[in-house]
């Protein structure tokens, strides 16, 4: 399996690669007030798939942030709740308490 996933990455670095060599030509982005940047397409390509990528993860982050305070507010009713003390927290990385009878 190793073998086969280190295949797909070189063909896909190689596409990339050859991709890349295909669009060297000098493109102008005009920006405002008359502002012009002018770079080779794969670097402009480049930055703005780098730019929207940052946007994506940045977009989630509220998201993973609220569920992981959620997650430790829930951890701790769960280990605080009354009458019943044979309750304990499940562990952090979600796997099987070693403790356990199997």
């Amino acid at each position: 399996m190793r073998i086969l996933t280190w295949i797909l990455r070189i063909i896909l670095f190689l596409a990339l690669f050859l991709l890349a060599l295909k669009n060297t030509d000098t493109v102008s982005l005009q920006l405002y007030f008359d502002r012009v940047w002018q770079a080779p397409l794969i670097l402009v390509l480049l930055v703005f798939f780098a730019a929207g990528a940052v946007m994506g993860v940045l977009a989630t982050l509220g998201t993973v942030f609220r569920q992981r305070r959620e997650i430790a507010r829930l951890r701790r009713e769960l280990v605080n709740r009354p009458g019943e003390a044979s309750v304990r927290a499940p562990a952090a990385d979600g796997g099987i308490d070693s403790q356990s009878d199997i």
